[in-house]
């Protein structure tokens, strides 16, 4: 009974003690494997077929000219004429050149406007070659443009909804040449964290030597990690990245408060704490109001005006309500923002009490301003 008794205390306690959560993630959200990436892509082509709503070729001579020397290659001699259509635009054409892309294979292209065209509603890109940073071609794109938005217009008035200047052809571009990286042929790879911290670096050492049961992984730095290829491992390196994505480590991160003054959002991590502070807050705030009154005189008056009277109201908010707030020492995110929020102020106020709780050195942890 006696055991029992004991057992059913211990129970009891083990379940109403807070336990900690580990947010556990997959290696492969985590590390990117260098080598392993997309290439951007960049063209610069006609859209032709507009409805009279390109490019006014006066304002626009990089439109003439790349339309003249287009029609030179197919055997017309327009040199020295003045050409007024206005169903042509030139454009920029980008894309992402997938990793291990084939040639063969098609990939998706954007269109942008890149003179006055109003619109590329309907138009068609011509043949347009996509080149990467090296100078050589990798694809070649062509198609008809499909745009999100568009633009009407009248003698009175305009709407113009989305972005009618910028569109997407889908599977529009044809890979032409392969980007070469043999990643079969790897002795050695360098897995990059898109987070570097060096707790999580060292994390994901410990992981991928624990399951392979070798020391094949080192971490070099908080943001770059070493892998060794084990020889005459099942289905080689293609095998061998395929079972490490699927470990799963927690991943660590410094004590950050993210902090947009623009739009006054703020981020903060799980691992801020506070020292213990007194804070309070407390703005004076003057507001007047014109009213201005019509006073008009009696009929039967002699010599009456009917004039404006001037009405002001003042209103005053010292925010004598607001008292001194304490937040403990150690304090975790759920009471920091309670605590906050105690105060009764905004997102902008936070912003100021947070910078000065920083300043006062009460805040463990760093403050970032973005925006």
């Amino acid at each position: 009974m006696f055991r029992r008794t004991i057992c059913a205390v211990i129970a009891a306690a083990l379940a109403f003690a807070p336990v900690q959560a580990f947010a556990f993630s997959r290696v492969k959200d985590l590390v990117d494997v260098e080598g392993v990436r997309d290439n951007m892509l960049v063209g610069y082509g006609l859209v032709v077929g507009l409805n009279g709503s390109g490019d006014s070729l006066r304002n626009a001579p990089f439109t003439q000219q790349s339309l003249q020397t287009m029609l030179e290659r197919l055997g017309v001699n327009t040199r020295g004429q003045q050409m007024q259509t206005k169903n042509v635009a030139a454009v920029m054409v980008t894309a992402n050149l997938r990793a291990f892309s084939a040639q063969g294979t098609r990939i998706d292209v954007s269109v942008s406007a890149l003179g006055d065209a109003k619109s590329l509603q309907g138009g068609t890109l011509l043949v347009t070659p996509l080149f990467g940073a090296d100078g050589q071609i990798y694809a070649l794109a062509q198609g008809p443009v499909a745009i999100g938005g568009f633009s009407a217009q009248g003698q009175g008035s305009s709407v113009t909804r989305g972005v009618p200047t910028a569109g997407r052809i889908a599977n529009g571009a044809l890979v032409e040449r392969e980007t070469g990286y043999k990643l079969a042929t790897e002795t050695t790879l360098r897995l990059s964290l898109r987070n570097p911290d060096l707790t999580t670096a060292m994390r994901v050492t410990d992981a991928i030597n624990h399951y392979l049961g070798l020391n094949v992984a080192n971490a070099n730095d908080p943001a770059s990690i070493q892998l060794s290829v084990p020889q005459n491992y099942s289905h080689g390196v293609v095998g061998l990245l395929n079972d490490i994505e699927q470990l799963r480590v927690d991943p660590d991160q410094p004590a950050k408060v993210i902090i947009d003054e623009q739009s006054g959002v703020i981020v903060m991590g799980s691992d801020v704490r506070v020292s213990t502070v007194a804070i309070a807050q407390g703005n004076l705030t003057i507001k007047v109001s014109e009213t201005p009154q019509v006073s008009q005189a009696l009929p039967d008056a002699i010599g009456g005006k009917t004039v404006v009277v001037p009405r002001t109201s003042i209103q005053v908010d010292d925010s004598h309500g607001n008292k001194l707030a304490v937040l403990r020492e150690g304090v975790s995110l759920q009471r920091l923002v309670d605590g906050l929020n105690a105060l009764g102020v905004g997102p902008r106020d936070i912003i100021s009490i947070l910078q000065a709780i920083k300043a006062a050195g009460a805040l463990q942890a760093d403050i970032e301003v973005i925006g």
